[in-house]
C-alpha cells in the first residue's frame, strides 16, 4: 500500500495536539497576566495594589448593588421603618456613615496617599430583615440590611456597630468589584482548560489548586481588611471598639464552634480574627480619642 506523505502517525497527532494544548494554555496565561497588570489600582484604605476592572465605574457598581438589593428585599420582606429595631439600626448606620470620609482620609494619609472618596456618591439605605440568621450585609452603593438573628448575638449597640462597620467596609474597599475581576480570571482559566483539551478531572484539579492557592487567601484578606476599616469606623463614630473581641467570641459560639480549617475557608478562623482585632485595638482607641467628639 502506498504511503501518504501527508498522513501523520498516531504518535505524531498526539504530539501536535499536545503542542496546541500548551499554546492555548500559554496564550490564556498571557491574557490573564495582561488583564491582571492593566487593571491594578492602589486602594487608599490599605495602601495595597488591588485588581479592579477599569471598565467598571461607580455608577455601574451602584446599579449592580441596587439590583441585588431589590431582589433580596422582594424575597425577604423587611420590617417597617418605624419599628423600634429599625430606628435603632438606622441610628447606628448614620453615625458610622458620618465618619466614612474622616476614616478614609486618615487611613490614606497613613499610606502617603490621597483619599478617593469613592463612597460620596453612595445612596445609603438600611433595612432590618426578620430572620434567624446572625448576619448583615452592605452592597456596592450603600444598600444595607441587618438580620434580626444578629441582635441577640451582638447584644449591645457597640457590638452591632462593629458588625455594621465591617459590612460597610466591604463596600468602601470595593470588594465586590474585586471579586468580579477575580471571577473573570477564573473564567479565563476555565475556558483555557476546556479549550486545551483537559478532561473534567484535570480541569477540577486545576481549579482546586487555584482556589486553595489564590481565591481563598484572597477572600480571607478581604475579611481582615474589612475588620480593620470597620473597627476604625466604629471607633471614630464613638462606639467602643473593645466590644469586637467578645462579639466574635459569641459569633463563634453561635456557629456551634465548628469551622473548616482556615486554608479551606473564605474567612479567618475565630482565633486568628480575635488576635488581629486585639492587635488593632490600640489604633482603634486612638481613632476614638481623635475623631469621637464625645471622647475628648
Amino acid at each position: 500500500m502506498r504511503n501518504d506523505p501527508f498522513s501523520r502517525s498516531p504518535q505524531q497527532r498526539r504530539g501536535l495536539f499536545g503542542n496546541i494544548r500548551w499554546w492555548v494554555l500559554l496564550l490564556a496565561a498571557g491574557y490573564a497576566a495582561f488583564y491582571w497588570f492593566s487593571n491594578r489600582a492602589v486602594d487608599p484604605y490599605t495602601g495595597e495594589k488591588v485588581l479592579i476592572d477599569s471598565s467598571l465605574d461607580a455608577s455601574q457598581e451602584k446599579a449592580l448593588g441596587l439590583q441585588a438589593y431589590q431582589q433580596i428585599l422582594s424575597q425577604e420582606r423587611p420590617l417597617g421603618p418605624d419599628e423600634q429595631v429599625s430606628r435603632d439600626v438606622r441610628a447606628i448606620a448614620e453615625r458610622l456613615i458620618a465618619k466614612v470620609d474622616v476614616v478614609e482620609t486618615a487611613l490614606a494619609q497613613e499610606h502617603g496617599l490621597q483619599p478617593a472618596h469613592f463612597a460620596r456618591d453612595f445612596e445609603w439605605e438600611v433595612n432590618v430583615i426578620p430572620s434567624e440568621q446572625a448576619n448583615a450585609f452592605c452592597l456596592p452603593g450603600g444598600k444595607m440590611a441587618v438580620y434580626t438573628g444578629l441582635i441577640p448575638v451582638a447584644r449591645t449597640r457597640d457590638a452591632m456597630a462593629v458588625v455594621m462597620g465591617h459590612e460597610i467596609a466591604h463596600a468602601l474597599l470595593r470588594h465586590g468589584a474585586q471579586r468580579m475581576a477575580q471571577q473573570k480570571l477564573t473564567q479565563i482559566g476555565q475556558v483555557a482548560g476546556a479549550a486545551s483539551g483537559m478532561d473534567a478531572q484535570q480541569q477540577q484539579m486545576m481549579m482546586s489548586a487555584m482556589g486553595y492557592g489564590y481565591l481563598l487567601p484572597y477572600a480571607r484578606s478581604h475579611e481582615t481588611q474589612a475588620d480593620e476599616v470597620g473597627l476604625m469606623l466604629a471607633a471614630a463614630a464613638c462606639f467602643d471598639p473593645r466590644e469586637a473581641v467578645p462579639l466574635w467570641q459569641r459569633m463563634g459560639q453561635a456557629g456551634g464552634g465548628q469551622s473548616p480549617p482556615e486554608f479551606a475557608s473564605t474567612h479567618p478562623n475565630p482565633g486568628t480574627r480575635i488576635q488581629n482585632l486585639q492587635a488593632l485595638m490600640p489604633k482603634a482607641l486612638e481613632y476614638r480619642q481623635k475623631f469621637c467628639e464625645q471622647a475628648r
